[in-house]
């Protein structure tokens, strides 16, 4: 167990106690040099992860808003049309995409002044990200995996690959 951990357990299991016992309390106030207040605060309640209004999560006072818009669905809409809604953008929308979306692993977008240098980037992520996994879908319009889903498949022709049935086995020998 890490060190972090351990940590986190002991001083949960002191916090606890310190509800619990008020003389456990005075005491551990005296020993960490904290007046006693003449009130307890009553321990607060677990924070809400939705706010009232809206149903969205709540952020951090250091978090950026959430993004307007999610590049990698509309990418798949066409290039263009990611180009022309990010365009529209400010910058500040623009790296609270670059946030939501993780897209600044180098830590430099975020000081980019050029707008038009972030939307290119959101664009070459959002296109990788879009096409990510595509080698293990088949494309039903790709004209060589039609030729090589047909009988015999390209290498039939040729004769230089011995077809392979679809069980994964090569053909008898006769």
């Amino acid at each position: 167990m890490s060190l972090r951990n351990t940590l986190n357990r002991l001083i949960k299991v002191v916090i606890e106690e310190a509800e619990r016992n008020p003389q456990f309390d005075a005491a551990l106030n005296d020993a960490l040099g904290i007046s006693p207040s003449s009130k307890r605060k009553q321990p607060k309640e677990e924070p809400s992860t939705l706010s009232a209004v809206g149903g969205e999560a709540k952020r951090g006072k250091n978090r950026r808003p959430p993004a307007a818009l999610d590049p990698v669905q509309l990418v798949r809409d066409g290039e263009s049309t990611l180009r022309t809604a990010l365009e529209k953008l400010s910058l500040d929308q623009l790296r609270d995409i670059v946030a939501e979306y993780g897209m600044d692993s180098s830590r430099l977008v975020m000081k980019w002044v050029d707008s038009a240098r972030v939307v290119d980037r959101i664009v070459e992520l959002s296109i990788a990200r879009a096409r990510k996994g595509d080698a293990f879908r088949k494309a039903a319009d790709d004209p060589l995996a039609a030729d090589a889903a047909a009988p015999g498949g390209p290498e039939a022709a040729s004769g230089d690959t011995p077809r392979i049935s679809p069980e994964g086995e090569p053909p008898l020998k006769s």
